[in-house]
């Protein structure tokens, strides 16, 4: 029931969190959405029975683009101050529902109307349409090389400091909440599920967070070097439920040529062996959408059901902390002597600063007893 109505979900979630960044009505703005895009995602057949195809994850591009576009049509129109003018006598919430009218419908005069246009000329409805026009986008991201390529890019640009999985995350995990969708329904039909693309792989390319650093923060745990160490036990909660942001800023891999080379390497290595994984039926293919930043290991369960997918992560943590292995210690290496080298300076300067320290007094007590002598 819950993935037959995931569109109508996301599309208030979305209105609802855009509105209230504007500072505006939001539970308004989102029951707006819901309306709207019921209007147009919904239609009767010769039955007089309703479609409801659209309502769930196969309607989650349009959910995403109403929930958008509701929002920035009504605070148009508020910017445009369109409102009726009542007396004071009018209680204050008669007012409001009847200046909720004006948006409401506008929003079903454009978007039903819209709708309406592309029915009569495509002879398909305005989500089909849609996802017509998203299809070769959607078809890169839901071919594996396509996939890798993607993950990979956005891996690229967390090396220079910017927040490459923000970027592709609309991408890749409204890609795999659709697929797990059409897995959950051929699972309710009691057909294997078959959509290799599902979150489960979006999963996998963040197992630990971007890079599957997690893998990398089990042998800073073991450093040598005091900084590293003490990274790696302050990252390994977060590493485990996902968020890596202390090892990327903090050890840091942000311009860190060597540590770069793995933490781009290991998701394509993790993802491939998912899908062959998926496809030779080693483990099941995701059909659960599961929450963000749970434990990997609750991940892996959630998503499936099957504990054969716990074990199958744990091993893909395993797998990333052998590739970032050799290039962790010529990282190490060079923290080592850097380390060993500031130790020295500081030993040195202190040994200096004792010497000052004991000139300083003897002349002192010199110049005293000279000037006792004097006197």
């Amino acid at each position: 029931m819950t993935m037959g109505i995931y569109g109508i979900i996301c599309v208030f979630g979305i209105a609802y969190e855009l509105s209230k960044s504007y500072k505006r009505n939001a539970p308004m703005d989102g029951m707006m959405a819901i309306v709207t895009y019921m209007m147009v995602t919904t239609t009767v057949n010769k039955n007089g029975n309703i479609s409801m195809t659209y309502l769930g994850t196969d309607g989650l591009f349009i959910s995403i683009l109403l929930g958008w576009l509701v929002v920035e049509l009504n605070r148009k129109i508020d910017k445009q101050n369109w409102k009726f003018k009542m007396p004071d006598s009018v209680p204050p919430m008669v007012t409001t529902f009847i200046n909720s009218l004006i948006p409401l419908t506008l929003n079903i005069l454009v978007f039903y109307g819209i709708n309406l246009i592309v029915v009569n000329l495509t002879n398909k409805s305005f989500p089909a349409f849609i996802t017509g026009i998203l299809t070769p986008a959607v078809g890169i991201a839901g071919n594996i090389w396509g996939f890798l390529f993607i993950v990979t890019l956005a891996n690229l640009l967390w090396l220079i400091g910017v927040n490459g999985t923000n970027i592709v995350f609309p991408i890749l995990f409204a890609l795999g909440v659709a697929q797990t969708g059409l897995n959950a329904t051929q699972v309710a039909h009691g057909i294997d599920p078959t959509h290799l693309m599902n979150l489960q792989m979006f999963r996998i390319s963040v197992l630990g967070g971007a890079g599957n650093t997690l893998g990398l923060i089990l042998l800073m745990m073991r450093s040598k070097v005091t900084k590293i160490k003490a990274v790696g036990r302050l990252s390994f909660i977060p590493g485990i439920c996902g968020i890596n942001e202390p090892v990327i800023f903090g050890l840091p891999i942000v311009f860190n040529p060597i540590l770069g080379i793995p933490f781009v390497i290991s998701p394509i290595v993790t993802i491939t062996l998912t899908y062959l994984a998926e496809k030779f039926h080693f483990i099941s293919l995701g059909f659960i959408v599961d929450p963000s930043f749970t434990p990997f290991f609750a991940q892996a369960y959630m998503g499936t059901l099957d504990w054969r997918n716990i074990i199958f992560w744990t091993v893909l943590i395993f797998i990333a902390s052998l590739i970032y292995l050799p290039f962790f210690k010529v990282y190490e290496r060079n923290e080592l002597r850097a380390e060993k080298k500031l130790e020295f300076s500081k030993s040195t300067i202190d040994k200096g600063s004792v010497e000052i320290n004991s000139e300083e007094k003897n002349t002192v007590i010199s110049n005293g007893i000279g000037d006792a002598v004097g006197n």
